[in-house]
């Protein structure tokens, strides 16, 4: 089995910096003066693995004709500002990463979180009491404890805590976090598990909400800053793992009338809080149902989702999210959970999970979100550990009797993104004159220009990338995917 080992020297590019108004429309026109373009390129069927593939000039280019192939992009109109790029910080990725050995441990934090030899990840989730990726089920507190008197985090402190303490310190002190649960404790639900779906007891809303409260007072107790919060994983599946069901009504009403109050009594009314937390298929109607009612409104940063519609035979979709994005503008979309599922480590090398985060990034962001969230950032050489045997795919894999990480493709089309677009990058246009070209585009607060381009055709593409009369002649492998920074 072929593995992968970073690829990554730094890149110095030249910037350049046009001022953006609140208004999203440039004070004055972009630039291309003595503007070079710096290329960086992963390829199927080549070695190329986010590496620097040469430089482009700007060339006076008057109006395309319909025969050239061409990338429009237009740094004069700004849309939203992307909060970061992530993944998951589980109990199952914290106890692979204890188990690496210190060599292996740095490679994994430098590959994930430097800015200039990794990938720079800027954002990261946590699960609140257990969840699938946990080597067994627990909460926080004992048996029927209604007032939480027995709170404790003392679980966490073994991998997890370490594990998120070691991952802000290698992206330089500072990681979004927010936090999810996946169930509440058994007592607290109708089928007296954590498991298989069941429902918050209606005597219990404000112990649960309370027990948010908790949770985020005992992490930043332990110098664990929280960003936000989602009200509850997935709640409309009921899971092997564990799992909670709360229709669109009840989770607008448990927002209005116990966690959202909650957490502003209690001083954390800052915290980002996202509603929904499932999949693209039904995020209008979930959107809707809560945002439509100004009072738990009110309360809502954004709504949450994950990539797994396509559990029903359906595509990825996106057309959902811009229906969101329209109907609610001054709402966040933030996409909080995805994975290629059913892992077989002879299938680490192949070349469609790369192209699976490829395509949901870019289309995700061009749909107007703003943050994006993969799921476990590290797990075994059997997709792993996961207490109910569902196990999947992770960028980065480690294989733990051999102590050696194992890069999957996902991994450099992350890359492709969270390296090169920093947090406060507004998007902006980037159009393609061919559909087998999708393109999206950012303007970073240092002034540089990142343009992305996905080909997931069998076919070489020569095109232009043209801006303002101007433009740069290139090319997009097969299977490629192409950052473009000047």
């Amino acid at each position: 089995m072929k593995t992968y080992h970073l690829l990554i020297p730094a890149i110095f590019m030249a910037a350049c910096s046009p001022k953006i108004p609140q208004s999203g429309r440039a004070e004055k026109r972009f630039s291309l003066e003595d503007k070079t373009v710096s290329i960086i390129t992963t390829a199927e069927n080549t070695s190329l693995r986010l590496s620097p593939a040469g430089s482009l000039t700007f060339k006076d280019s008057p109006q395309p004709l319909e025969t050239q192939v061409a990338v429009f992009v237009d740094p004069n109109h700004t849309f939203q500002s992307i909060t970061g790029i992530g993944a998951a910080l589980t109990d199952a990725s914290a106890e692979v990463f204890a188990k690496l050995s210190k060599e292996k441990q740095q490679e994994f934090l430098t590959a994930y979180y430097d800015k200039e030899k990794g990938i720079g990840y800027t954002l990261a989730r946590t699960n609140i009491n257990s969840c699938d990726f946990s080597s067994g089920s627990y909460t926080y507190v004992a048996e029927g404890d209604k007032d939480l008197k027995t709170f404790s985090i003392d679980h966490d402190k073994q991998f997890k805590i370490p594990f998120i303490k070691a991952a802000t310190q290698a992206a330089g002190g500072k990681l979004t976090l927010f936090v999810s649960p996946w169930s509440p404790p058994a007592w607290m639900k109708t089928n007296n598990s954590m498991l298989k779906g069941g429902k918050l007891k209606p005597e219990f809303n404000q112990s649960w909400a309370n027990y948010y409260v908790k949770f985020i007072n005992a992490y930043e107790a332990e110098g664990i800053p929280v960003w936000g919060l989602s009200v509850q994983n997935e709640p409309m599946a009921t899971q092997t793992w564990e799992s909670c069901i709360f229709t669109a009504e009840e989770e607008r009403d448990f927002i209005k009338s116990y966690l959202g109050p909650t957490l502003h009594k209690q001083g954390l009314g800052s915290k980002k809080l996202i509603a929904w937390d499932h999949n693209r298929d039904l995020i209008y109607q979930r959107a809707s149902t809560i945002l439509n009612d100004p009072e738990a409104a009110k309360y809502v940063w954004g709504i949450g989702f994950h990539w797994y519609e396509t559990w029903t035979g359906a595509g990825m979709n996106f057309e959902n999210l811009k229906r969101v994005h329209e109907a609610f503008p001054d709402k966040n979309l933030i996409f909080t959970e995805g994975c290629v599922e059913k892992f077989r480590l002879d299938q680490v090398d192949e070349w469609r999970l790369g192209e699976r985060y490829g395509t949901s990034l870019l289309n995700d962001f061009n749909s107007g979100t703003t943050a994006w969230t993969d799921w476990n950032i590290l797990l075994d050489e059997k997709g792993g550990p996961n207490h109910v045997g569902n196990f999947c795919f992770a960028p980065v894999h480690a294989d733990l009797p051999n102590d050696k990480l194992i890069y999957t493709n996902s991994y450099y089309y992350l890359g492709h993104f969270s390296k090169f677009i920093q947090p406060g990058a507004k998007r902006i246009i980037s159009s393609a004159s061919r559909d087998m070209l999708q393109t999206t585009a950012f303007l970073n607060p240092d002034g540089k220009v990142v343009v992305i381009v996905l080909n997931l055709s069998d076919d070489k593409i020569p095109y232009q990338l043209w801006i303002s009369g101007k433009a740069a002649e290139t090319s997009s492998l097969p299977h490629s995917i192409t950052t473009l920074i000047f």
